[in-house]
């Protein structure tokens, strides 16, 4: 493979161009830009192309871009074969669409807000649809006991409701000992670190026990719902359930959302333990409150009854978001790793998500009831 050179006469303010060398795609390297620039402004009369080694499109692109006007075939009276190329490659660059103009920046956020609302209405009504689809399954289960399958109810309670209780407890530990130090580094400024202890009962029961317990089950179960029958998606062994004759609803998402609704208002109670442990640790520690004054102005205070009550109402309610979402998520998996990841990812993002705005609407509706 020769190197690809050129030559340019001046004449007359036209241009006689001299190709040598091989004139091809692994060769040409920058020479197209060069020949560009020296080339600018100025009219190729003749070519010489006797010295011309192997030519192909790409030469010939480098050529049509670079000369402006055109070579007539008699000028490639040496060479009729890369003068075909060269009028070929002519009249597609001719003939080509010009670049589309790219749309200004407000046209593309309004774009790209439009598109995200739209993307929104479509999984609002798919959503919907897996709703319909979920109660239509809850309504044929309780007209068909016998058709339940307890071993996978067992099963799914076994691994996302047992299996999470250390992390949960842990977790709530060290939410309730936050919790602590805050309060009594506030209440011993007025005196009344004694208050302490009725903090901790109520941000445990009310609100930190069943919110913490219900985002680590979306990290960890709506995430694991939506993986494994995302996978049994992609390996087509839903269709296969429905060849069969069985319902993917009551074999995979029905399971899975009685077990979480179950387990997730024993998880919140254990929640609430380990928080008031945590809290009693700190207390114990900081104020010399021993374990028997600590649940002893837990048990006086006519109030904690009421607050531990809210927080396990909250419970199944988001025990059946949580894995509504992971199953629906589950269920749009297309037949790629990449969706796989992406419902995944949201499965978790929008549990949370629904479980923040649903202790805010919870909040709201306590506060209008006085509770």
């Amino acid at each position: 493979m020769s190197q690809p050179q050129y030559e340019i006469v001046d004449a007359d303010g036209a241009a006689n161009l001299r190709l040598s060398g091989d004139w091809t795609t692994t060769a040409l390297g920058r020479l197209p830009t060069e020949l560009s620039r020296d080339l600018e402004g100025r009219e190729i009369a003749s070519i010489d192309t006797a010295d011309l080694g192997r030519f192909d499109t790409a030469g010939a692109l480098a050529l049509v871009q670079a000369s402006s006007g055109r070579l007539s075939k008699s000028q490639w009276k040496d060479r009729p074969e890369a003068g075909r190329i060269y009028h070929m490659i002519e009249v597609l660059e001719r003939e080509s669409a010009p670049a589309p103009k790219r749309p200004s920046a407000f046209i593309r956020t309004f774009a790209k807000i439009g598109r995200g609302v739209y993307d929104f209405g479509g999984e609002a009504m798919l959503s919907l649809a897996f709703l319909g689809r979920l109660m239509a399954a809850v309504v044929e289960a309780a007209k068909h006991p016998g058709g339940i399958r307890w071993p996978a109810w067992v099963s799914q309670a076994e691994r996302a409701g047992l299996d999470a209780i250390p992390i949960v407890m842990i977790t709530n530990f060290f939410i309730g000992a936050v919790i602590a130090f805050i309060g009594v580094d506030l209440l011993t400024d007025f005196g009344a670190q004694v208050f302490a202890v009725q903090l901790i009962g109520v941000a445990m029961f009310r609100e930190f026990a069943v919110v913490i317990a219900s985002v680590l089950l979306a990290g960890r179960s709506a995430s694991a719902f939506a993986a494994e029958i995302g996978s049994m998606r992609m390996n087509q062994e839903v269709d296969a359930m429905q060849v069969m004759g069985v319902n993917p609803f009551q074999a995979l998402v029905i399971p899975r959302v009685a077990s979480l609704v179950l387990m997730l208002p024993l998880l919140t109670f254990m929640g609430m333990i380990g928080g008031l442990v945590g809290g009693l640790v700190v207390c114990w520690s900081s104020l010399n409150l021993g374990p028997s004054f600590f649940f002893q102005r837990l048990v006086e205070d006519g109030t904690m009854a009421q607050h531990l009550m809210v927080g396990l109402v909250k419970a199944p309610v988001f025990a059946l978001v949580i894995a509504a979402i992971g199953c629906r998520q589950g269920m749009s998996v297309a037949g790629d790793v990449e969706s796989l990841g992406r419902r995944v990812t949201a499965a978790v993002v929008q549990a949370i998500f629904a479980i923040i705005f649903l202790d805010a609407v919870f909040a709201l509706i306590f506060l209008e009831l006085n509770i």
